[in-house]
């Protein structure tokens, strides 16, 4: 990638916008190639595990990684209280307001994307938003037992590059009912053997977790690059 190209940050004006926000920040390691805004699913904030896990993976593979939270779930750091999501047009709303105030501090590629539902929303917005790259880890593409009533109508005409993470054994997205659907030829979609929503395979594949989450990693870095 040409070095006009590479991700850069206005430095203390952007240190004091993520404090401001409460956001979460994971610098690349060594020259960016890019910056992702990576957003939580539906149970879990963005300092989950899985979501530490990640987020530290693709910085050690030279792409910076923005973390924010929905409103229900800004809300639960505040009281404790679980609950819903807010409906998409909040969550969509959201994406708009984070994408818009990452655009005015960081240059060079800036994709958006997320865990499950936050992936998900995140595809509703690529389009209109005119994003470089769009990344799904664990798309959910219908809800749990439904498959034939999946959530895919927007996914056929996306005009974003977009690369979707998906373990073979999904019970939202599992390999056998998603090949069967229409996707947008921008949409690559990378299966991992025995995975689950979370990429974890089962132990009779020969694969670990660990190794899913690595390859995970590895081919979201190299599609933003």
């Amino acid at each position: 990638m040409d070095k006009q190209h590479k991700a850069s940050i206005d430095g203390d004006q952007w240190a004091q916008c993520v404090r401001d926000h409460g956001w979460l920040w994971d610098a690349a390691s060594g020259e960016a190639a890019a910056t992702l805004i990576l957003a939580h699913g539906a149970g879990a904030p963005m300092d989950s595990d899985w979501m530490n896990d990640m987020a530290g993976r693709l910085a050690g593979l030279g792409i910076n990684v923005l973390r924010f939270e929905f409103p229900y779930m800004a809300q639960r750091r505040v009281d404790g209280v679980k609950r819903p999501p807010n409906p998409a047009g909040k969550l969509q709303e959201c994406w708009r307001e984070v994408y818009a105030e990452v655009r005015r501090h960081v240059t060079g590629v800036l994709a958006i994307g997320g865990k499950s539902m936050g992936g998900r929303m995140a595809s509703l917005v690529a389009d209109e938003l005119g994003v470089d790259a769009m990344v799904c880890l664990g798309y959910p593409f219908y809800a749990v037992g439904k498959p034939e009533r999946p959530r895919v109508e927007h996914l056929a005409g996306l005009r974003t590059r977009a690369l979707i993470v998906q373990g073979e054994r999904d019970a939202l997205g599992n390999r056998e009912a998603v090949e069967a659907y229409t996707l947008s030829p921008e949409i690559e979609v990378f299966w991992l053997a025995a995975g689950d929503h979370d990429l974890k395979p089962l132990k009779v594949s020969g694969f670990t977790h660990e190794e899913h989450l690595a390859r995970a990693a590895g081919r979201v870095a190299g599609f933003l690059r």
